[in-house]
């Protein structure tokens, strides 16, 4: 099928590049689809490890016809666990092996007449690239080929504005002093990042804050901001109404922000609702749990997610499971098979809880979470506070309780606690007393509860606002594609 040379000149084609992660690929195929319901032409980069899992790209390709999905290596072998402690190792494995193509397909993809794929395979004409969209983690690599090949290149970060704001502060700290610790109280507060003066302690800092200043991961997140700051503009999973303060503080280091969030959201506000939210996902979700939650009471359910990253050891799973048990509520809980630090333990313990929750709960491999946050049964959403999880609780209406572990978690959960009030913060702990205390604190009638539904009712009505036709998602979102198709 061949496009009018005419049309063709008309139209915008953009290339996105995700991080091959759950938490990272939802939301940039979020925003590859709102791209193509506006009619620009985008080209889906993903791994071929990720390709493999990736079970809806034949049913979104038919359902947005300028969608189009490229596969390239990761260059780690099939038995890698492609996991967050193996972070080096991914990340350098990602540049050694992207880069090179990388940059073949961007000069490709900018002549008129390219007709041919990567692997020599007849391809669908499409229009001269305008632009790419990168993860804005790890994926920063690919600022250095856009400017080689003279593309404008716009950083998504797929982080809370308010953590990507203390990630972007982390190099003033350090000339301050306050990175490294010079003594083990992780209580003293942060008072050198605008905006959140009176709120950060040095616990709540993103994860790696707490390494040596010569530490590689250290060293690559350094390098990675001072390397974002090249963009021609940032778009952030977040909206106004929730981080306006924030977003003032980015503003003067960033040229355009386009904040488009709740991503989830505005894209059923756009598209509809005919599009499942298993459409992003890299797992097999289990439906039952939906069934499971119709049979319980309105907002009587504690929701457990972890993430797609966060491991636990052994203990720690059994503490979480004996507070939950203590508490009396009914839970709904994801326990992955790749959950445990040691997995020879996983099967076993996974077999164990599963039989003493059948009264109580209902444990499964993953789930539909945007459908279980928004059931009515759900009265709690247990995390670890990773945006994706974050933005979601908060469209939903659902009071949170944090336990963050690593990256961006950290700053999310300090914000949810004691920023927006909409939740209970219980980083760097997870005893099963603690953990029963903190559920009924959530769950049961109180002056505390009372406050943070009445505060995640409130940031919820504005998220539904911010993706009306009216609200500023929705108009960001509109200035965006009119911005992309004008270069």
């Amino acid at each position: 099928m061949y496009v009018d040379m005419e049309q063709q000149q008309q139209n915008s084609h953009v290339v996105l590049l995700p991080l091959p992660s759950q938490g990272h690929f939802t939301p940039m195929l979020s925003l590859a689809q709102l791209l193509c319901h506006a009619g620009i032409h985008v080209t889906f980069l993903i791994t071929k490890h990720s390709h493999s899992l990736f079970t809806q790209r034949d049913a979104l390709s038919a359902r947005f016809p300028t969608l189009h999905f490229e596969s390239i290596p990761d260059g780690l072998p099939p038995d890698h666990g492609r996991k967050f402690s193996a972070l080096h190792e991914v990340g350098a494995s990602l540049r050694s092996t992207i880069k090179p193509f990388l940059r073949e397909l961007l000069i490709s993809l900018t002549k008129k007449d390219d007709e041919t794929s990567n692997d020599g395979s007849t391809r669908r004409r499409l229009p001269p690239l305008r632009c790419m969209v990168i993860d804005g983690i790890f994926m920063c690599f690919a600022i250095d080929v856009a400017e080689e090949v003279g593309i404008p290149i716009f950083a998504l970060r797929t982080t809370s504005a308010c953590s990507f704001w203390c990630y972007t502060c982390i190099p003033d700290l350090i000339q301050q002093g306050q990175l490294p610790f010079q003594d083990e109280d992780m209580d003293q507060p942060i008072r050198d990042i605008p905006g959140m003066e009176s709120l950060l302690r040095r616990r709540d800092l993103p994860s790696f804050c707490k390494m040596p200043i010569d530490h590689p991961t250290f060293k690559f997140f350094v390098e990675e901001f001072e390397a974002i700051t090249r963009v021609s503009a940032l778009i952030l999973n977040t909206f106004d109404d929730l981080e306006s303060p924030i977003l003032s503080h980015i503003a003067t280091r960033f040229p355009k922000i386009y904040t488009l969030g709740p991503f989830h959201a505005l894209l059923k506000s756009r598209i509809g609702n005919d599009l499942s939210s298993s459409a992003s996902s890299l797992r097999h979700q289990d439906r039952r749990c939906m069934t499971w939650l119709d049979s319980q009471q309105l907002r009587s359910v504690i929701f457990v997610s972890f993430g797609s990253l966060v491991k636990l050891t052994r203990v720690q799973l059994l503490e979480f499971w004996h507070g939950l048990i203590d508490s009396g509520k009914p839970f709904l809980w994801v326990i992955r098979s790749d959950m445990l630090w040691n997995e020879q333990e996983a099967h076993a313990t996974s077999v164990k809880l599963e039989v003493g929750t059948k009264e109580k709960g209902f444990i499964a491999e993953w789930v539909p979470q945007e459908e279980v946050l928004a059931h009515k049964a759900i009265g709690g959403f247990l995390t670890h506070s990773g945006w994706n999880s974050t933005i979601e609780g908060i469209w939903a209406g659902v009071p949170m309780l944090c336990w963050p572990q690593i990256a961006d978690q950290p700053v999310n959960s300090r914000w949810v606690g004691e920023g927006w009030k909409i939740g209970l913060d219980m980083k760097d702990t997870c005893d099963r007393s603690t953990v029963e205390k903190m559920v009924r604190a959530l769950m049961e009638e109180g002056d505390r509860s009372a406050q943070i539904f009445k505060s995640v009712d409130t940031f919820a009505k504005l998220a539904r606002h911010a993706v009306n036709e009216d609200g500023s998602s929705y108009k960001n979102l509109e200035k965006l594609i009119e911005d992309v198709k004008k270069l």
